[in-house]
């Protein structure tokens, strides 16, 4: 596994387009850290954000995840970049010619997914703790190491994510082509959406269970948005007489239907790869 995964790194580092994509990654997750500077005084309204308990924990893991969960779009560019140039470059070739199997290919390429969502996993652990540490005003360790869960939902949507766009870069073998792809299904998701929800069931709780399956949705259902658990909108709702009913806890069952899409794309872009004359 360490000479297949050498491989894959070898190859993301010599490629200056994803070794840019990859740094501006991480450093654009540090930049998180930046949210706690923000700070508005006009007269007497005053606004700072690192005061409204976004870095207290446990809130910090389920806002930090949900923030740095945006940026994956940037390693997803290197993951379908990293499958389209194994074609443009004719490398695909090259490795089974000199003894790589097919399956040991596919491995390679899922053993780069996991490491960069366990790199982006730790790094967010490691920086939202720091941060936590600074601005929390909870520092007991039973409600600092509370709520962690998010972090396996963080690194789950990744892998999922990660692996859709291996797939479709197999599929399509091409970038820009496979991201637009991947723009196409959530556009399509949405439209199912709306069919399940107003079309075939309509007014039912079923459409909310088909829904939950489709696999963007089911990565998006992992980490809900943490906004409105602020103490601030809470305050703003409830004066206004709306009642807070959201479930902001990390769906097991999400978990799960990603961690089996998770498992069908890799198979599928294994079956796709055996299938093809290379």
């Amino acid at each position: 596994m360490n000479r297949l995964l050498s491989i894959e790194l070898q190859k993301i580092w010599k490629n200056k387009a994803s070794r840019v994509l990859t740094l501006t990654y991480f450093i654009l997750l540090s930049f998180i850290a930046l949210i706690a500077s923000i700070k508005f005084n006009v007269g007497p309204f005053k606004f700072h954000l690192a005061e409204m308990g976004i870095f207290n924990f446990p809130f910090i893991w389920h806002f930090n995840t949900y923030i740095a969960a945006w940026l994956k779009f940037f390693l997803a560019i290197v993951i379908v970049s990293m499958m389209a140039n194994e074609y443009s470059y004719g490398t695909l070739k090259q490795n089974l010619i000199d003894g790589l199997s097919k399956k040991e290919f596919i491995l390679s390429k899922f053993l780069t997914v996991i490491l960069f969502a366990f790199c982006s996993t730790i790094f967010v652990f490691a920086m939202s703790l720091i941060l936590g540490l600074c601005f929390s005003s909870y520092t007991e360790i039973g409600i600092i190491f509370s709520d962690l869960d998010y972090l396996l939902a963080f690194f789950v949507k990744l892998t999922g994510f990660f692996s859709f766009c291996l797939f479709l870069g197999i599929l399509v073998k091409r970038s820009a082509f496979a991201l637009g792809f991947l723009l196409v299904w959530s556009i399509l998701e949405g439209i199912l959406k709306t069919v399940f929800a107003f079309i075939i069931f309509p007014g039912s709780k079923l459409a909310d269970y088909f829904i939950r399956l489709l696999p963007l949705e089911a990565m998006s259902n992992l980490i809900v948005e943490p906004f409105s658990r602020l103490s601030v909108i809470k305050n703003i709702s409830a004066q206004i007489g709306v009642e807070d009913t959201k479930d902001y806890s990390v769906d097991y069952i999400s978990i799960v239907i990603v961690l089996i899409w998770t498992f069908l794309f890799i198979f599928f872009s294994y079956k796709l790869l055996k299938s093809r004359d290379l």
